[in-house]
């Protein structure tokens, strides 16, 4: 190998890093092994210098960030040949795909290199030109004859064009063949528009490549055969009340849209509701159906529907009764291709409407993880602002604008705001670094944040900070990558540290209700459970389906989370429901009966009761859908909080937000 492509490998290690921690569902990702990512072994200060934090990190990040390119690192253009080669890819299917690269007026110098990135946070094959009968095995072909140029895998899904002879003019251009051999090359395994091939410079040769062009061309992958049917039901309803049922066809990666015609039937449906005999699916409406039904009389409803083709599903359950408090569903957290997911922003939030049948949906990339960063490319930021009041529809499914504060000192948080606008204030800024920071920059404003994998994972949660009790009423306690409520719970988060569960900060004196989230970043928001062990979903006890109404219930704590399943759950303690702080009378302690009602999507478990850092109670439950059931909590004291845990025998689970004691 040339001294110059050394660099450029050297060169690759940002990508590297970006994408060897890139938060993927059901791939709980090992930290990458290049020397920046460390630990700090001895913080001097657990508020300014916590344990687990990655300077070293952050610094390469930031001095990528502060660095100005040659002039000859940002130059040149890219496309798909649309004449040649695979059009239009399908998920998991191998293709043959070609690009072209022209050289930019500054041209690009002998030891200078073009970078070939294929999307790293997938399942497309790795560009590579040593085995020509194995996938992803790439040529490269130059205009002229006088141009000499060595082409090599360096990192995860990335191909870099060494320039070893003259330097390269002006209108150069070379001719890269993305699976020219026999078995081609795979595309990703989730359906998306616009998957992009990027292409990045190195014009002087020094080992540093500028920005990818962000102009790079992309390739539409479409689903694969359908395969499954996703049945949704609101959680709640009352008698009389006409419901909206969602019906979704997907394929076998849970993409939407595959192609599908025919006739969607309700099996043996229940009493007590009036139903179509067949809904008519036609080719090419997107495979997703919603239709209008009327719920006659009290009682929990499950749906079974099928197609003749043997694609079945069954709904979540409803209950619909005269009382109790409407749920509302939200996936609060997932990512597009704008950061380290799939998919446009459109897609993201017609997935979430359509097809997860979510009443609420917030995209929340990266404030600088990616392949464009968007706190250095401010149009991504807009395009996210703009769809985000496009799909906004209060009464039917509201959108709330947010993105990811990815600080690699104190653990990622979420920034949502609930108006028209909102910044990103990057967690690279040294004025924004820390979440006191963040939260002086945001008081005033209708806005909130909230930590996820707080308890391991990629980076722990600094829970040294107390979280800003306006501005962080709740917390995530579950989402892909599994739950960070405590060791005991179903599928804890990997690589726990030891006294940083959210259990263990309840201790401590925080009051934060419980959400769950996907972390998608497969596109499917609502949904992140279908590819992963686990997922994530927000229960939010509001008759307002609004932005101020979604506010009112997360600052009021009036929230449960589940990790995935749309499990009901309603709790009390007396007349005091979830989120709620008791106060009580000086010198006494307070006794009553606990109420919590369960209804599950498949068998339960058990029902555990937390008190105050201890699961004190724990119920069996022998093979049954729904309990209802009275505890009595005897003498609770100041500074005590209850909270109710539903485990179904697969692990589905659902946790109320706690009731504090004062």
């Amino acid at each position: 190998m040339s001294r110059s492509l050394r660099a450029t490998r050297f060169a690759a290690a940002a990508t590297a890093l970006l994408v060897g921690s890139a938060c993927q569902p059901g791939d709980a990702p090992e930290a990458p092994q290049d020397e920046a990512v460390v630990e700090a072994e001895s913080p001097t200060d657990p508020v300014t210098d916590p344990p687990g934090a990655q300077w070293q990190t952050v610094e390469l990040l930031r001095k990528a960030a502060a660095r100005v390119p040659h002039p000859s690192d940002t130059g040149g253009r890219a496309w798909r040949d649309t004449e040649e080669g695979t059009q239009r890819a399908q998920v998991r299917t191998p293709g043959r795909f070609v690009l072209h690269y022209e050289v930019g007026d500054a041209g690009i110098a002998t030891g200078g290199a073009v970078f070939f990135q294929v999307s790293p946070f997938w399942d497309w094959s790795s560009p590579q030109t040593e085995v020509p009968s194995a996938p992803g095995y790439t040529t490269v072909e130059a205009s002229s004859d006088d141009i000499e140029v060595q082409a090599q895998n360096v990192d995860r899904q990335l191909l870099v064009i060494e320039n070893t002879g003259r330097p390269l003019r002006g209108g150069d251009r070379l001719r890269v063949v993305y699976g020219d051999g026999p078995a081609g090359a795979y595309a990703n395994r989730y359906a998306e528009r616009n998957s992009r091939f990027w292409f990045a410079v190195d014009g002087d040769g020094d080992g540093q490549r500028g920005a990818y062009l962000a102009d790079s061309p992309g390739i539409d992958v479409a689903p694969g055969p359908a395969a499954g049917l996703v049945v949704t039901v609101p959680t709640t309803a009352k008698p009389g009340e006409s419901v909206r049922i969602n019906l979704a066809v997907l394929d076998g990666y849970g993409n939407a849209g595959p192609e599908f015609s025919g006739d969607v039937v309700f099996d043996d449906p229940p009493a007590g509701i009036v139903l179509p005999e067949r809904i008519r699916f036609e080719a090419g409406d997107g495979a997703a159906r919603a239709i209008d039904a009327v719920v006659e009389s009290t009682g929990v409803y499950r749906l079974h529907a099928s197609t003749r083709e043997g694609i079945e599903g069954t709904s979540n359950p409803m209950l619909v009764a005269d009382t109790g408090p409407r749920v509302l569903w939200g996936d609060l957290h997932g990512h597009s291709a704008l950061s380290d997911g799939t998919g446009t922003v459109t897609d993201y939030f017609t997935y979430a409407r359509d097809v997860a049948a979510l009443d609420v949906a917030v995209l929340t990339d990266h404030d600088h993880w990616g392949i464009l960063p968007m706190d250095e490319n401010p149009a991504l930021w807009d395009e996210i602002v703009e769809t985000v009041e496009r799909f906004n529809a209060p009464g039917r499914f509201v959108t709330v604008l947010g993105y990811e504060w990815t600080s690699w000192i104190h653990g990622h948080r979420h920034v949502l705001y609930f108006g028209e606008k909102g910044r990103v204030f990057s967690s690279l800024a040294p004025e924004y670094e820390s979440p006191t920071q963040l939260w002086a920059a945001l008081a005033g404003q209708p806005a909130l944040t909230f930590a996820h994998h707080s308890a391991g994972g990629p980076i722990r949660t600094n829970w040294a900070i107390p979280p800003d009790p306006v501005l962080e009423p709740v917390t995530e306690i579950v989402s892909i990558h599994g739950s960070s409520e405590a060791l005991d719970s179903p599928v804890p988060i990997y690589s726990p540290v030891p006294g940083n569960f959210v259990r263990d900060v309840l201790d401590r004196g925080y009051r934060l209700g419980f959400v769950g989230s996907g972390d998608s970043h497969d596109g499917h928001p609502g949904l992140a459970r279908i590819n992963a062990p686990t997922g994530g979903l927000a229960a939010i006890l509001s008759e307002d389906l609004t932005r101020e109404g979604v506010l009112a219930a997360l600052r009021q704590r009036r929230v449960y989370a589940t990790n995935g399943p749309r499990i009901l759950l309603r709790t009390a303690f007396g007349v005091h429901g979830m989120g709620a702080v008791v106060a009580v009378p000086e010198g006494e302690t307070l006794s009553e009966t606990l109420f919590v009602h369960v209804v599950a999507e498949t068998p339960l478990a058990r029902v555990d009761l937390v008190r105050s850092g201890e699961v004190v109670d724990s119920l069996a439950i022998d093979d049954s859908l729904e309990v209802m059931l009275e505890r009595p909590v005897e003498s609770v004291g100041p500074g005590e909080y209850l909270y109710v845990r539903a485990v179904q025998e697969d692990d589905g689970a659902a946790w109320s937000s706690p009731i504090f004691f004062e």
